[in-house]
């Protein structure tokens, strides 16, 4: 099929306005990187841009240098691990028999499920809970209270209906269990959803700190983004890091530059590994065959 000369303006019209678009949401994190390689000085001046001024890597030192940041970060990694090995379980075992019209009220659970996602128990009660648990500061309270996700159960759900019927009633004449049609069909058939699933786990345990602001008082046991954000709100660089081995100071712009990026990169790491699967898990059901 040839273009036209208005169908090929139009591809360059939509091209640029997603450059456009792409540049704006890169843009910050550009700058943020910009930051944390600038001395303190450009800093000082606001001279940096989208481009480091005055290019060292004493931030990175410094940030490297701090065992504390280092074992949030293996902190970090196990608890997300974990987090999103237990939350893919626990959406698998409701959603499989929720497929199931011979459940008997799967209606009624469903309608449970749904209604968490309009209501819950509030701040306080949730604080409550986990104190009379007693899960304050266990590293337990970050990763049972969100383990189960109602809305990335509904969507494993719809995607196990879609699977063809018949593929499991063959399963059944031959012998096999639910559990076995799970594991040798279902599942292999859903890696798409399951690894986009898994990736909505790893970057919302990932990214959160709010539960562990208000669990977590020890500093041994605080996560990377917890660790973070006392970094972003400590007034003088002094706070978290002290001066530089040279004796110089710097700024804490820098240095709050530097941890975004620290805790930044490792979640970024993971999205190529997963990319053809995260692209399919979203089309699932855009295109009807």
């Amino acid at each position: 099929m040839i273009l036209g000369k208005n169908d090929k303006i139009f591809d360059i019209l939509i091209y640029t306005i997603i450059a456009i678009v792409v540049f704006l949401c890169i843009m910050p994190f550009i700058h943020i990187l910009a930051l944390s390689f600038s001395s303190s000085g450009a800093v000082i001046a606001q001279k940096v841009t989208l481009f480091p001024v005055g290019f060292n890597f004493e931030a990175y030192i410094r940030v490297f240098t701090d065992q504390t940041m280092i074992h949030s970060l293996f902190l970090t990694i196990g608890i997300t691990i974990a987090f999103t090995v237990l939350g893919m379980f626990l959406i698998i075992c409701a959603a499989y028999p929720l497929t199931k019209k011979r459940l008997k009220g799967r209606k009624i659970m469903s309608m449970l499920c749904i209604f968490t996602l309009y209501f819950s128990g509030g701040l306080i009660p949730n604080y409550l809970l986990i104190s009379k648990l007693n899960l304050m500061n266990s590293l337990w309270s970050l990763i049972l209270p969100l383990a189960f996700s109602a809305f990335n159960m509904i969507i494993l759900k719809n995607f196990f209906v879609a699977i063809p019927e018949s593929l499991e009633e063959s399963a059944h004449l031959d012998g096999c269990s639910d559990v076995g049609i799970l594991l040798k069909i279902v599942l292999p058939l859903s890696t798409p959803a399951l690894a986009t699933l898994a990736l909505f786990y790893a970057v919302g345990r990932w990214n959160t700190f709010q539960d562990a602001l208000f669990y977590i008082t020890k500093p041994t046991l605080y996560p990377l983004q917890l660790k973070l954000n006392m970094i972003v709100s400590a007034s003088a660089s002094s706070e978290s890091f002290g001066e530089s081995g040279n004796g110089a100071q710097l700024v804490p712009e820098v240095l709050k530059s530097a941890s975004v990026i620290f805790a930044t990169v490792p979640i970024l790491i993971i999205y190529p590994f997963l990319q053809k699967y995260f692209v399919s898990g979203v089309m699932v059901g855009a295109v009807k065959g």
